[in-house]
């Protein structure tokens, strides 16, 4: 079985372990709305603010010529996203969906898209230049240069904008508006500027709202442990795993259901001092290049690789790669050392060592 979202093989062990029936978890995981953990239990995934606002503005096209009440819509990874719809006042509303991501506060907000028909003059050659999306209340605007998107802009990044247009357009087909000269939608978030203060976007350069965001559609249901809290959590943890990166999270939540995840990215020593109290158990999960790295910062050193992914792929038997995973053993004070690849299959474990 694969989870379609990430292309991770789900384990049969894991399978067969599951909680739930064999045909309803299949039917979930194939639509991506369950993830299966290492347990056998699941956790149920959400749709990112891209997403519900996709399905808003579809629906606000399709409102035109007809009653709506449920659309889907195409996401990045290539599943399809399906959301119930109300229309109000000539708009359309979608609520973003709950997921088991406890610390989504964006979760049962309501997306809004108004569309209406452009009249022009002016014939365009591509169906894309007949789209307008403009962003309204509650979606933030980027102030700092460094982003995906130009200072002045809408915080709405460029997979989903794509997303919407793409939403838009199947609309535009489905109702058969061949002779449409053009379609605007207006998108929005009536509560955006609250819950926009709630998020750290004021200290990365977003203001006045929102980001609208997601490069698969999806969203996780873990959080990522980021920020000022990462240190209390190790801190508080009986059972605590330090991991680098979104992919260290994403498979350390399946392969250790029972212990809490944080991210540290690089400060590996610094997750290492935040669990010296009373945890029970630390493990050190994620990709060669940060763990292997952090034990024996000279891997690479004369070595022929530019790096440790490149090592680990082309030269498997290489000493270095043994060497190192010694001495991230020994540097780990007892920390159990699980070394990933980027489709979750575990490379290295010091707890199954005999």
């Amino acid at each position: 079985m694969i989870d379609p979202v990430d292309n991770f093989e789900i384990p049969k062990e894991w399978i067969a372990l599951a909680q739930i029936p064999l045909n309803e978890l299949e039917e979930q995981v194939s639509k991506g709305l369950l993830v299966v953990l290492s347990n056998g239990s699941t956790l149920k995934r959400g749709y990112t603010t891209g997403t519900t606002l996709a399905a808003a503005a579809k629906a606000s096209v399709l409102s035109l010529k007809q009653n709506v009440e449920r659309v889907c819509v195409p996401t990045p990874v290539g599943l399809r996203a399906c959301l119930d719809i109300k229309i109000q006042d000539g708009c359309a509303i979608a609520i973003k969906p709950h997921s088991d991501h406890e610390s989504d506060i964006t979760r049962g907000l309501e997306f809004k898209a108004c569309a209406r028909l452009i009249e022009s003059t002016e014939k365009t050659t591509q169906p894309t230049e007949r789209i307008k999306i403009i962003a309204g209340e509650g979606i933030g605007t980027v102030v700092r240069n460094g982003f995906e998107i130009k200072k002045g802009g809408p915080a709405i990044n460029p997979a989903p904008l794509q997303q919407i247009h793409d939403a838009v357009m199947e609309a535009i087909e489905e109702i058969r508006f061949e002779d449409c000269k053009g379609i605007e939608v207006t998108v929005s978030v009536p509560r955006g500027v609250e819950i926009g203060k709630e998020t750290l976007n004021s200290r990365i350069g977003v203001e006045g709202g929102i980001s609208i965001l997601g490069t698969t559609g999806f969203v996780e249901p873990w959080n990522d442990h980021l920020g000022e809290t990462k240190e209390v959590l190790a801190k508080e943890a009986t059972k605590v795993v330090i991991t680098t990166g979104r992919l260290g999270m994403r498979y350390s939540t399946m392969l250790f259901p029972d212990h809490t995840i944080v991210m540290f990215g690089s400060r590996i020593s610094e997750g290492l001092g935040a669990a010296a109290g009373n945890v029970e158990e630390v493990v050190i999960c994620g990709l060669p290049g940060l763990v292997l790295k952090w034990g024996d910062p000279d891997i690479l050193t004369d070595s022929g690789f530019a790096t440790v992914s490149d090592m680990m792929i082309n030269d498997p038997e290489n000493e270095r790669l043994s060497i190192a995973f010694e001495k991230t053993i020994e540097k780990s004070n007892g920390a159990r050392i699980v070394v990933i690849d980027r489709s979750g299959t575990i490379l290295m474990d010091s707890g199954r060592r005999s």
